[in-house]
């Protein structure tokens, strides 16, 4: 039997790697430079990283307890993809205008943003 995931550490977790608000993702989801950065399944012009920040926005505007398995699923995956392109370190110069940064931001996660 399949051991139930922890949501409460997901939510916390994610909680921490999401530092863009709600209105902020949006505000940068309708720039070039997001539409223009990660990958997209073949045949689509969206790209993956684009459509989650969409759903990033979505999850943020739930309370906790509005939120489904689905969500948290995709919370999980939130967090993977900031841990791990966080663990790159990005370009070693002109980090604010790189690719690297636009892609976490989609994800929700500005690397400048100072806490």
């Amino acid at each position: 039997m399949a051991e139930k995931p922890d949501h409460d550490q997901t939510y916390k977790d994610f909680n921490e790697v999401v530092n863009m608000t709600p209105s902020a993702l949006e505000t940068f989801l309708d720039t070039e430079d997001s539409k223009r950065v990660g990958w997209s399944e073949s045949g689509e012009g969206e790209s993956v990283g684009h459509k989650s920040g969409k759903r990033i926005v979505e999850i943020k505007h739930k309370k906790k307890a509005d939120l489904s398995d689905d969500d948290y699923q995709h919370m999980a995956k939130v967090v993977g993809y900031v841990r791990r392109h966080m663990a790159q370190g990005g370009p070693k110069s002109d980090k604010e205008h790189s690719d690297w940064r636009h892609s976490l931001m989609n994800w929700g996660h500005d690397p400048m943003k100072k806490d």
